[in-house]
């Protein structure tokens, strides 16, 4: 029985991720910013998705930073500024399952606070 209902939460949380991910799409100049949050760490990464690579990454648990709304807005800083080295100031955000609010939405403020324009 259990086994069931795994299944089920598993294709329901794919079909909001190809929801989101449908209407979005990454460049070189303006890549796709995705987000992963777990109960314990935030991870996100800047995605080219013409070709495929992962342009910039950060990860919380690296940085010694938990999976609030205080840390997300640290982990964004850092990640801003791995942006800006690599000359981005324009990303689309990818929330992928997540709703937008809480820890999502202060990683995404996060961003814009630190100059980087969703």
């Amino acid at each position: 029985m259990r086994t069931k209902l795994l299944k089920k939460k598993n294709a329901l949380k794919a079909r909001r991720v190809r929801r989101v991910r449908a209407k979005i799409f990454g460049t070189s100049e303006v890549p796709r910013v995705a987000i992963f949050k777990s109960n314990r760490a935030i991870y996100a990464q800047a995605i080219n998705d013409v070709e495929a690579v992962t342009l910039a990454s950060v990860d919380g648990r690296k940085l010694g930073l938990k999976a609030n709304k205080d840390d997300a807005t640290a982990v964004a800083a850092t990640f801003a500024e791995a942006l800006k080295s690599k000359g981005i100031e324009k990303v689309v955000f990818d929330r992928r399952d997540n709703k937008y609010h809480g820890v999502v939405a202060a990683f995404a403020d996060g961003l814009r606070d630190n100059g980087i324009v969703l």
